[in-house]
């Protein structure tokens, strides 16, 4: 305020003038924001500084100038100033006797200023001059900031009234309007009652001192109620559409991250996958490079047999000295034999142990069907749980409408008529939602029997499977058949829940058959070297009896070979056991890491199931509180009607009651 003061006392000096010592000492104790020149008596000098500080002013939000004595061209100078200031909110201009010139004046700033908010114009006279306070309405009807008027004692008669109600029809912003003690009389009284309905602003009206009957003013003030009703109405839906906003804004963002991590962990475990498969291919390729080294091995012994052979044909003449060879010979292939007995008796053990961990497999399966089960009964309940929401939001449904109908208890038979209308909406809306369901049941029938053909397809390829897998089987069709029940009695939600159910059991049988196909394999793989062993078996009796005719020279030579033979073969053996352990461990990590990817597919269905009915529930919830303010509105637009046809019948009645009056007799005289 200093600077204020400083930059005033400079403009009166350039303007040839003194500044007022009173306009001094009240700036001097004026507070932060506030000029208070109230019962100041103001020159035109003063009021030509004033007026061009105002237009560059950043500070100043209220200006009183009540009681200041004004002339003419002073509230001019001022009024002037302010029409290009952007800060000032609250202007006083009280006691000032202003007229033509300054309701013009007044006008202007009207039309010009965009931030006064509160103009006091209490004992003036503007309504004294037609034409003027005409101006002055017109432009009040093209303001759009203006929210509280006084015009109180300013000798408005109803010529002025109608010009302001004219004014009013325009006008959106002003929503407090006093005039008291003016002469506005029962012709500006009409002419205000007759605007009202058009204007949704202004709540409030004093009219008191006006000569007014009581019934226009009762009109008044019910349209006063209606307008502040209105605003609430319209305040609390603003509120609650900004809350809806956010909340839907929020969901979004949080389903956008959902899906992104969803995304991320996917693409992670198609790497792992991928470098699991690179590192399997390795080491299929480093068994398929050793397995081609033995059968080069192999070869090369068979050569060597080759050239035995056709050293023993050379020793055929000697091999009747030979028949103490013969029975320690015959010995050694009867140990042999006990020996492949005991190797087949340890393979029998093996397959028995590998069927035992597959009755396991499907002990474990029967346990995650088990667990499946409970998912269910889960999702049973969250359906539970979603009816309750739903019945407790009926029950603020029938709340607001019980308030509704205590607000409006004289249109009670319009509001039945609503209910009916409202009752057969539903009712149609009930049926379209039948339909709607039926053909959702006829569909889902359609989905499963096309399953069942697909499952009975699946069962003819099976049959050649062991017991411990018919029954695996039998196990999931009961339970895909109580799925199917289940399927008929729960919604759109769990029918689509239950078909990703027997989805994942489908996926399962698949697994099952992949591992029993891979445990025939290597049952067949053993009895391939089963058979390999009896061949060797068999090649070791043929070099049994060539061994009878060698003659005695070549005993030493052939007990060598023989031994060396031996020991090959065991060798070779275990090689080929330790090949085939090898091979069923890289099997049973497989299997392994098949089970981790169907367990994260599974995880990953849980997750994308959530997800769908979270923004399920979501959108219902957004769909009811949308039904809901639709209601409102709709329940608004009819009060609105029936109060716009109350005010005409209301005006029609006051019109009627006017034209019947003995007044009206009396007024040819007058």
């Amino acid at each position: 305020m200093e600077e204020f003061r400083r930059a005033y006392s400079r403009l009166c000096r350039e303007s040839g003038t003194e500044p007022q010592e009173t306009v001094l000492q009240q700036l001097h104790q004026l507070p932060q924001g506030r000029l208070d020149l109230a019962t100041q008596s103001l020159t035109v000098d003063t009021c030509r500084a004033l007026g061009k500080l105002l237009q560059k002013e950043s500070l100043l939000t209220e200006l009183i100038l009540s009681d200041c004595m004004l002339s003419e061209e002073g509230a001019t100078l001022l009024l002037q100033g302010l029409c290009v200031n952007t800060v000032v909110r609250f202007l006083d201009l009280k006691g000032n006797n202003l007229r033509a010139a300054g309701a013009e004046a007044l006008a202007k700033l009207l039309r010009q200023n965009k931030s006064i908010q509160s103009l006091t114009l209490e004992w003036n006279n503007l309504g004294t001059w037609d034409e003027a306070f005409a101006t002055f309405c017109g432009a009040l009807a093209a303001n759009g900031t203006l929210r509280q008027l006084d015009l109180r004692n300013n000798q408005i008669n109803h010529k002025g009234a109608e010009e302001l109600a004219l004014a009013l029809k325009s006008n959106a912003s002003l929503q407090q309007l006093d005039l008291r003690w003016n002469h506005i009389g029962l012709l500006g009284g009409r002419a205000l009652v007759n605007c009202l309905p058009s204007n949704r602003t202004l709540w409030k009206l004093e009219l008191a001192g006006n000569n007014i009957p009581g019934d226009i003013l009762r009109a008044v003030e019910q349209a006063m109620d209606h307008n502040q009703d209105r605003q609430t109405v319209f305040r609390e839906s603003q509120a609650r559409a900004q809350v809806l906003s956010k909340e839907v804004r929020h969901l979004r963002e949080e389903k956008s991250k959902q899906f992104m991590d969803l995304m991320e962990t996917i693409d992670r475990q198609k790497e792992e996958m991928a470098r699991s498969s690179k590192a399997s291919a390795a080491r299929v390729g480093q068994l398929q490079e050793a397995l081609n080294e033995r059968h080069s091995i192999i070869n090369a012994l068979k050569a060597k047999l080759q050239m035995t052979e056709a050293a023993l044909a050379l020793s055929e003449q000697k091999a009747q000295d030979l028949g103490e060879l013969l029975a320690t010979t015959e010995q050694e292939q009867r140990s042999l034999v006990q020996r492949q007995a005991k190797e087949h008796r340890l393979e029998q053990q093996e397959a028995a142990e590998r069927e035992s961990k597959l009755l396991r497999d499907l002990s474990a399966a029967n346990e995650k069907n088990l667990l499946l089960r409970n998912q269910v009964d889960e999702l049973e309940r969250k359906v539970k749980s979603q009816q309750e929401q739903l019945f407790l939001t009926k029950t603020e449904l029938t709340n607001t409408t019980a308030e509704l109908k205590m607000r409006a208890v004289q249109a009670e038979e319009r509001l039945e008529l609503e209910k009916k209308r409202s009752r057969q909406s539903l009712e149609d809306a009930e049926h379209l939602r039948f339909k709607e369901v039926e053909h959702m049941t006829r569909h889902l029938e359609d989905s499963e029997r096309a399953m069942q053909e697909r499952v009975q397809r699946l069962e003819a390829a099976r049959l050649s499977l062991e017991e411990e897998l018919s029954r695996v089987k039998a196990v999931a069709l009961s339970e895909r058949s109580q799925a199917e029940e289940e399927l008929i009695k729960a919604k759109n939600q769990v029918r689509l829940e239950e078909q990703q159910h027997l989805a994942h059991l489908e996926e399962k049988l698949r697994l099952l058959a992949q591992a029993r196909d891979e445990a025939q394999s290597a049952c067949m793989q053993q009895k391939q070297t089963v058979a390999d062993a009896q061949a060797r078996a068999s090649q070791l009796g043929l070099q049994v009896e060539s061994l009878r005719r060698r003659l005695e020279e070549l005993q030493q030579e052939l007990s060598n070979k023989d031994q060396e033979k031996v020991a090959e073969v065991t060798r070779v053996r275990l090689e080929l056991q330790e090949q085939n352990g090898r091979l069923q461990a890289e099997l049973t990590a497989q299997e392994a890491l098949k089970e981790k990817a169907a367990a994260l597919e599974r995880q990953l269905k849980v997750i994308a199931s959530d997800h769908r009915e979270a923004l399920l529930d979501r959108e219902s919830e957004n769909a009811s509180l949308r039904e809901k303010l639709r209601l409102k509105e709709a329940e608004i637009a009819r009060i609105r009607d029936e109060e716009a046809q109350r005010a005409s019948f209301l005006q029609n009645a006051v019109l009627a009651y006017v034209q019947g009056s003995p007044l009206r007799t009396l007024s040819p005289q007058k």
